[in-house]
């Protein structure tokens, strides 16, 4: 919820510049773009074995007439990419108990959380609409965990009333929210599942991440604290048998690039269920998500590694006949989506050196990282000569806000007709908006080197029709 991974992808050691934004220069536009994403010898652009370059000129339906454009800005996923990250990571348990709840908000389009569902992933829920959601993309209940810290009566009662026992927890951030739940399922003559979703108190410098997504803190609204475990155990006592507790968890933050600080948290979740399971029949530990991934500075660290580790510091707890459940967003859809814009026009103001903007059709309500966090996504064209001249341009979007800026990039000094903003698969078009009455972008799934799936962008009579 909140930080659990709404991302940034900056941390407290990236190095950012001047401007509006704050977005520094990027490295040039050269040779890897990122881990998804290459360019042929003829300058095109390549995700998921399907090049870019005419994508966007392409019918809006799949093998229809080419007159319905898919047009601009358009996010591009690749699926297959998407679905090798789940087995790699699934591959870590090495057969043990296990679940990857993936956290549907980091991109919940259907054929994506479907892809996940194949590969054997559970789902991450913090909305009674993303649960929903979930189980018609092929979630069973049993696979389903619900985060937040403020969940509405409705929603704690779909979770509750699904299936024939509800869901498999519903992680409760406070105190205060285990009578409420009772309350509710006592309501439904039923028993709800709950795990509890400790604050770990890992420091907020050794999270190395950016303010808003650091979840693990003191300071942070998410989790009970370690000191108020006590008052959920009587709180625990005082529901009876209208609650059930199965487990505990937390979250520390997200883009974790070091594996030390989830740990840390990992370590304080064992501690916990160490400490409850004379008490309670515990049935999962949850070490939470948070891995990151590679926005242009580098991550030395894969999300295999980060539960290859957990599991070593679980045994060492004794734990290890418990079910080990993780929450994957970013790490599972991030590198593998592009958001493509057209160029409109550039700027060019004279000084020394001159002042250059690239104008795009994307902006800020298409992909807010950037305007939020102070995010940086690496933006290359889509078709690039061989020995082009790069310079340096701010490219910034159609939106009337100074921080619809995505920072300054090293692009070609000739003209550009598309560029590609990177690593867009998470937290693009789930957190894009119709600001400006500018229509939600145009969403395109690739499968086996071509495209799957199109989800058109509505013309921009609807909105017009839903506001007037």
């Amino acid at each position: 919820m909140g930080g659990n991974n709404v991302t940034s992808g900056t941390s407290s050691g990236s190095s950012v510049g001047s401007g509006a934004s704050g977005l520094g220069v990027a490295p040039p536009a050269g040779q890897p773009h990122g881990s998804a994403v290459t360019r042929l010898p003829s300058g095109e652009l390549v995700l998921g074995g399907v090049g870019l370059g005419e994508l966007s000129r392409q019918s809006a339906e799949v093998g229809g007439d080419a007159s319905a454009r898919i047009g601009t800005p358009t996010y591009v996923y690749d699926v297959d990419g998407i679905a090798r990250e789940a087995r790699e990571l699934e591959d870590a348990f090495e057969g043990a108990p296990h679940l990857v709840a993936y956290a549907v908000k980091a991109n919940s389009a259907g054929p994506i959380v479907r892809a996940l569902v194949d590969e054997g992933c559970g789902a991450d829920v913090v909305s009674g609409a993303e649960l929903l959601l979930a189980m018609r993309c092929g979630v069973t209940p049993d696979r389903l965990i619900y985060n937040g810290v403020a969940k509405r009566d409705d929603e704690l009662d779909l979770a509750i009333g699904v299936g024939d026992i509800g869901i498999r927890a519903i992680n409760v951030e406070s105190v205060e929210e285990i009578p409420r739940i009772a309350a509710r399922a006592a309501a439904q003559g039923r028993v709800a599942r709950i795990a509890i979703r400790i604050n770990p108190g890992v420091d907020a410098k050794e999270l190395d991440t950016h303010s808003y997504i650091a979840t693990g803190h003191d300071e942070a609204k998410f989790g009970v604290p370690l000191s108020s475990i006590p008052d959920a155990v009587a709180a625990l006592d005082s529901a009876g048998s209208a609650v059930r507790l199965v487990g505990v968890t937390a979250h520390a933050g997200s883009q974790l690039t070091s594996i030390d600080a989830y740990l840390a948290s990992a370590r304080a979740v064992f501690d916990t269920a160490r400490s409850l399971r004379s008490r309670f029949a515990l049935e999962l530990v949850d070490t939470g998500g948070g891995f990151g991934i590679d926005y242009g500075e580098g991550c030395p660290v894969r999300p295999a590694e980060f539960i290859r580790a957990a599991r070593v510091v679980q045994r060492e707890y004794g734990l290890d006949d418990l079910a080990l459940f993780c929450e994957p967003g970013r790490a599972m859809v991030g590198a593998h989506g592009v958001l493509l814009a057209k160029v409109i026009q550039r700027k060019i103001a004279a000084g020394d050196p001159p002042r250059r903007w690239m104008m795009i059709d994307a902006g800020m309500n298409d992909l807010l990282r950037p305007a939020l966090y102070q995010a940086r996504h690496r933006v290359v064209p889509v078709t690039m000569a061989d020995g082009a001249r790069l310079l340096p341009f701010r490219v910034v979007g159609p939106v009337c806000e100074s921080s619809d800026d995505f920072g300054v990039h090293e692009l070609p000094e000739g003209d550009v007709a598309e560029v590609a903003l990177l690593d867009a698969g998470a937290y693009g078009y789930s957190m894009a908006s119709s600001y400006n009455g500018r229509p939600l972008p145009a969403e395109v799934f690739l499968r086996g080197g071509a495209v799957a799936t199109i989800h058109a962008r509505r013309p921009i009579t609807d909105w017009v029709d839903d506001r007037r």
